[in-house]
């Protein structure tokens, strides 16, 4: 996993390229539709995406498709996933003390 990954996550708009992905491969004109802001510019935010190996692009004829990647996401997964137990078990405990606060 690589920095890129985690700076092509940062910015919202990337993340809600990245959601309107997981429903499958989407032209650029489709999910630049879902923004307030010009194609020029999402087209932007997918280079920033493609550079992180977050999505693939692919050219038919004119028109641009863009498919998202899961492999960088796995990755980042797999290297949360200890964080995510240690938060659980701080949860865990934290919940054990209050319902000892209870009684």
């Amino acid at each position: 996993m690589t920095v890129d990954v985690f700076a092509a996550l940062a910015s919202p708009v990337r993340r809600e390229i990245t959601s309107l992905l997981l429903d499958g491969p989407r032209p650029v004109n489709d999910l630049a539709a879902h923004f307030t802001m010009s194609r020029p510019s999402v087209s932007e935010h997918l280079k920033v995406l493609r550079d992180a190996g977050l999505v693939t692009e692919q050219r038919h004829g004119r028109q641009r498709i863009y498919r998202l990647e899961p492999a960088p996401l796995r990755d980042l997964s797999e290297w949360l996933h200890p964080y995510e137990r240690f938060w659980r078990e701080k949860l865990s405990n934290l919940r054990t003390l209050l319902d000892e606060e209870d009684l």
